[in-house]
């Protein structure tokens, strides 16, 4: 479980690194995936890069492509145990 709880905070942290190293509050981000479909707020970006959120792949899709990532980017330093 705790390797569950540590892979979730990982993916998080990933994605506050991506948002910021874009320059993208996390306001701007839930504007641009509300224009995209998504139902999500500041709050739940938030918790998503807590890792108290989970995430569905359509809004990591939508992500990756907002950031200009890779897949390797959002998920370094994950270790499968």
């Amino acid at each position: 479980m705790s390797s569950v709880i540590n892979q979730d905070i990982s993916i998080g942290s990933n994605l506050k690194s991506l948002r910021l190293r874009n320059k993208l509050s996390q306001e701007d981000v839930a504007a641009q995936l509300q224009v995209m479909g998504f139902t999500v707020s500041r709050e739940i970006i938030s918790q998503m890069e807590l890792g108290r959120h989970n995430i569905r792949v359509s809004v990591l899709l939508a992500l990756k492509e907002l950031y200009h990532a890779t897949f390797d980017e959002i998920f370094a330093d994950l270790s499968f145990r």
